[in-house]
């Protein structure tokens, strides 16, 4: 965002809306995509789903154990994103009872999703949160939030991926790329990673 605005560079892709301020300065935002905030586990965590009332019981620490949901007897390891970070932004603003939530001050703060991804692939018990991606399958149980996968129309929580630039950059280059983001060849691999793309 800082690099486009100050003109270091041209185009940029964002996880969150401009501000007044930003449109103001000139800022264009063009949505392409948008990504499940998905929440996985390590396997050993024996759960493939959770109710959001019971997501929230595990991140606020009042669930310790995989047990207590009918997992396996293995000790919940919180992993967390720094307050700034726009999936956890995305699940404040969307997932029912994250708003006010109070992460159990015992977590681990990942400042990278592959940090968080990482973690959660290594760590026993391990329960994460990050952008919804199809290679996140591999190694990860992906829960389902009150019954619904990451890629269903219900699920509760996602962040829009847009592009921005500032008026009066654009060149044949940006052009070309802008009209291919949006194309239906872009499209259809936005869905086969595991996004959905944004309406025309």
């Amino acid at each position: 965002m800082a690099a486009v605005s100050s003109g270091a560079e041209r185009l940029g892709r964002v996880a969150r809306p401009l501000t007044d301020s930003e449109i103001e300065f000139g800022l264009v935002y063009l949505p392409i995509a948008k990504i499940p905030s998905a929440i996985f586990t390590h396997p050993s965590a024996g759960i493939e789903g959770l109710t959001s009332e019971e997501l929230v019981k595990v991140y606020s620490g009042e669930i310790t154990n995989w047990s207590e949901l009918g997992g396996n007897d293995v000790r919940v390891r919180l992993v967390r994103r720094e307050d700034a970070d726009s999936t956890l932004q995305v699940l404040r603003a969307s997932m029912p009872g994250w708003k006010d939530l109070e992460f159990f001050p015992r977590s681990k703060t990942a400042l990278t999703t592959q940090e968080a991804i990482s973690t959660a692939r290594e760590v026993e018990g391990a329960v994460a949160f990050g952008p919804y991606s199809k290679e996140l399958e591999d190694g990860l149980a992906i829960l389902r939030i009150d019954g619904h996968h990451p890629t269903d129309g219900a699920y509760p929580s996602a962040v829009t991926l847009a592009l921005i630039y500032k008026d009066g950059t654009m060149d044949g280059e940006m052009q070309a790329f802008i009209d291919y983001a949006v194309s239906d060849p872009a499209r259809e691999l936005i869905r086969n990673f595991g996004g959905v793309p944004a309406p025309n």
